[in-house]
């Protein structure tokens, strides 16, 4: 397997990240998770399927209600730093533990469906939804985290961007995952990551519950004909900003977007 290629759970180390890790687990009803926060703030998505969470910060009962990530819109539980908690399998549950280092405290807070703001974003077989679930506007230290569903054949992160340099505003330093799900159990996605001296240039066959890591570079994704595909994006980095520069090399397809696909948006909160 690729080495930026990952099975999603993975401390910082472990990926030659400073910030980012997360912890995805399918659980069976009734089963738990008992753990801490530490020195690390937590966005917990469900991804599918009903849990509840009991908290040194708060308890939320009955989080959740789309049966998985093709059903509807997240449902999304902040925890800050120094947070003991304990998450409970209501029925047949897929959760998805975003941990990212930070120093800072902010106050928990569950996000609901209804509070996701939805964009969509590109054009023609570049049109693909964005949920954005913890925004740069959040109280928050440095955990960025974001839907994007890609309809079958469309291009995703696309034209090839980047966020691997601080220089705000146009761009800031972020260390990024893509947890992929996939509507059916032999679709993929293929996803490009390559920096402009190509000193990194892969192309990765990727598939259902699989990570990406992006250390650095553009990375552009497409999904494969008849599949559509998800990715749960979890940022991390020198601001709380998702400021990104194209590649020049392919910009320009901005302006020749004309209409968007008229399937998407492919999830919806209600």
């Amino acid at each position: 397997m690729n080495n930026l290629i990952r099975k999603p759970s993975f401390e910082p180390a472990e990926a030659g990240f400073e910030y980012l890790g997360i912890d995805a687990r399918q659980l069976k009803p009734g089963e738990r998770i008992e753990a801490a926060t530490g020195a690390r703030e937590l966005g917990i998505v469900v991804l599918g399927g009903v849990c509840s969470v009991r908290s040194s910060a708060g308890n939320w009962d009955a989080i959740g209600r789309r049966k998985n990530v093709f059903d509807g819109v997240a449902y999304t539980l902040y925890l800050p730093v120094a947070t003991e908690f304990t998450l409970t399998a209501e029925s047949g549950c897929d959760v998805a533990l975003c941990y990212c280092r930070a120093e800072e405290k902010h106050a928990a807070r569950l996000v609901t469906p209804e509070e996701v703001h939805i964009e969509i974003r590109g054009g023609g077989n570049a049109t693909r939804q964005i949920n954005h679930l913890v925004m740069p506007a959040f109280p928050a230290h440095r955990l960025l985290l974001v839907e994007v569903y890609t309809p079958s054949g469309n291009w995703s992160s696309y034209p090839p961007h980047k966020h691997d340099q601080h220089r705000p505003p146009a761009e800031v330093d972020l260390e990024e995952i893509y947890y992929y799900k996939i509507d059916k159990p032999e679709g993929y996605a293929i996803q490009r990551v390559y920096t402009h001296d190509r000193g990194l240039d892969e192309t990765l066959t990727v598939r259902d519950n699989q990570v990406v890591l992006i250390p650095e570079g553009y990375h552009p994704v497409v999904a494969a004909h008849g599949y559509n595909v998800y990715y749960l994006n979890a940022l991390a980095g020198s601001a709380r900003s998702m400021a990104a520069s194209d590649d020049p090399d392919y910009a320009w397809v901005r302006a020749e977007w004309r209409e968007q696909d008229p399937r998407v948006p492919v999830v919806r909160a209600s």
